[in-house]
């Protein structure tokens, strides 16, 4: 995915969560991502925040939202159901940004033409661009209502920043019992050429294979 089209996956949610560390402790507020070019994704805040003062600190930020319904819905059996829908999420490295820069960019986008605006109306604020980071789309559908399995994930990263996926794998301790095909409710294992292999993309990290597994053969990549 390029920084376009992490910002519409973004853009279609609108009020996102941003994630900061205060005294060690992680804090949340709603935001949003209010444009991007090649240079990043960028968002705004007021520097007399404790926000504004924790991303000067840091130099990070983590974000995240869901687009769907928030409803959690109960089946029949009174486990929880939920619409389908996706959740997506980035961490990476900000600065700030000053409003020269921002004027400049406006000179041929409308996006950042608004962040000026709003700049000029309320002149505590400051803008911030999230340079470079890594995160996912989390697409779900959990009832299988528009395809054949439960998920798909894409993994992205742009601007240089390392690339660092957790998955699951099936090791060389493998008998070949098929058990955790078999158990697997989100068709995320196949076997090819004679070996079981997980699809990350589609791998919920639930644990349904290695609670099968009778010889403890999967196990982090």
């Amino acid at each position: 995915m390029n920084i376009k089209e992490i910002y519409e996956k973004f853009d279609a949610i609108g009020s996102l969560t941003f994630a900061t560390i205060n005294e060690g402790y992680p804090e949340t507020r709603i935001a949003h991502f209010f444009a991007h070019d090649d240079e990043g994704l960028y968002f705004r805040t007021m520097y007399p925040k404790p926000f504004y003062k924790q991303l000067k600190e840091s130099k990070k930020v983590s974000v995240c939202g869901l687009y769907g319904s928030t409803e959690v819905g109960h089946g029949e059996d009174g486990l929880p159901s939920f619409e389908p829908g996706y959740t997506i999420r980035v961490t990476g490295d900000i600065r700030e940004v000053s409003l020269e820069e921002i004027k400049d960019k406006s000179l041929n986008r409308e996006l950042f033409d608004l962040g000026v605006k709003d700049v000029e109306k309320y002149p505590a604020m400051r803008i911030f661009v999230l340079y470079r980071g890594k995160g996912e789309v989390f697409d779900y559908d959990f009832e299988c209502e528009h395809r054949d399995h439960k998920l798909l994930r894409t993994n992205f990263t742009f601007n240089g920043f390392p690339e660092k996926v957790f998955s699951l794998e099936v090791k060389d301790g493998c008998i070949g019992c098929g058990r955790c095909l078999e158990g697997c409710s989100f068709k995320a294992i196949e076997k090819i050429h004679g070996k079981y292999v997980i699809d990350r993309r589609r791998c919920d990290v639930c644990g349904d294979c290695i609670e099968v597994c009778p010889v403890g053969a999967i196990g982090e990549k």
